[in-house]
């Protein structure tokens, strides 16, 4: 049996296998998109724990202003920056060049 903070964690991953090649999206966009009152701090402590999974895009999940702040939970400080640019997101001082239009929104894309 899983406990919910594992089913939690699963409901976090599965909206970030969604977020395309190219885009990103914030942790509390998924929380809100997930309807979780704990909110965005309990779905970065699931891409804490997502690095180990190869098929959750933890790189392409930043704060609400484009900030890498989970950069330090990858295996160097700038994995995450070389992740999101081989995708071809333009990483500056640790931000997202062009945020606005490179924000995947849960809310509108997959609606059902």
């Amino acid at each position: 049996m899983q406990s919910k903070k594992e089913n939690y964690f699963d409901w976090v991953y599965q909206v970030v296998r969604e977020i395309p090649v190219g885009r990103v999206c914030s942790y509390g966009a998924i929380a809100h998109y997930l309807g979780l009152k704990s909110g965005a701090r309990m779905v970065g402590y699931a891409m804490n724990a997502a690095h180990a999974l190869a098929d959750v895009p933890a790189h392409r999940v930043v704060n609400r202003q484009g900030l890498l702040t989970g950069k330090h939970h990858f295996p160097t400080p700038k994995t995450m920056q070389s992740r999101l640019e081989a995708e071809g997101v333009l990483v500056e001082n640790d931000r997202v060049v062009d945020f606005e239009n490179r924000f995947w929104n849960p809310q509108e894309e997959l609606k059902t």
